[in-house]
């Protein structure tokens, strides 16, 4: 089990919706979430209510993460007939030496390893890598991007909401994670950069070239070079 640094950032003022869990689970095992409800659909209290329950619940294996996101999806449909209380969540569990990421909708999570910056589920170019268009709360069935990572000491991983990533862009999000000296560099750097395209007003132009302004959530988890 490697050893493990994180550090967060988030800036609700735009809509109040996101929602983050950064969980200890003992022996170097952990749970990092985050989560971004859908605008005028009921996202913040379905945001919150999934933070809350994966803070609750007891956790041997990934199954019990999914157990939880579909007891979650249930509820939230019977209640909001897919159309009220919607959230997005990139989930990354590292239990027994695996790394786990589980994610439905466009909340990205990133894997650094080497010279390598991967993109392990969330929106790509307008697309949704694995097929998980489905957010919580929006169809019976719960659709789940699910993954197993083979994590190195050295390793790198974020996890976003899209006010980060639709304002930044990989090449950005590479530059910074992979030259950071630590963990807490890495999440200020990333604060910073999203302050000044919203000073601009500009991004990226494979992003659209305008600032996009949303709720921002990141986590970043850098593992022990050892």
């Amino acid at each position: 089990m490697l050893a493990s640094s994180v550090a967060t950032f988030q800036d609700n003022s735009s809509h109040g919706e996101d929602s983050f869990l950064v969980r200890d689970l003992g022996s170097g095992a952990f749970l990092d979430v985050v989560l971004d409800g859908v605008t005028g659909h009921g996202g913040e209290e379905a945001s919150q209510s999934v933070a809350a329950a994966l803070d609750a619940v007891t956790i041997n294996s990934i199954d019990d993460i999914v157990a939880v996101l579909d007891d979650q999806n249930e509820e939230f449909f019977q209640v909001g007939g897919g159309r009220f209380l919607l959230t997005t969540i990139s989930a990354a569990l590292y239990l027994d030496g695996k790394l786990y990421i589980v994610s439905a909708g466009d909340s990205p999570a990133y894997h650094s390893h080497g010279d390598a910056f991967d993109q392990l589920a969330g929106r790509i170019g307008g697309l949704l890598r694995g097929g998980a268009v489905k957010v919580i709360g929006g169809d019976s069935t719960l659709t789940l991007t699910r993954l197993e990572v083979d994590i190195q000491p050295g390793d790198r991983i974020l996890l976003a909401t899209d006010g980060v990533s639709d304002n930044l862009d990989n090449s950005d999000l590479r530059g910074i994670i992979q030259l950071a000296a630590s963990v807490e560099d890495a999440s200020s750097s990333v604060q910073g950069t999203v302050k000044e395209r919203l000073e601009a007003g500009l991004a990226p132009s494979a992003l659209g070239g305008r600032y996009r302004h949303d709720d921002q959530t990141a986590v970043f988890r850098f593992f022990d070079a050892g």
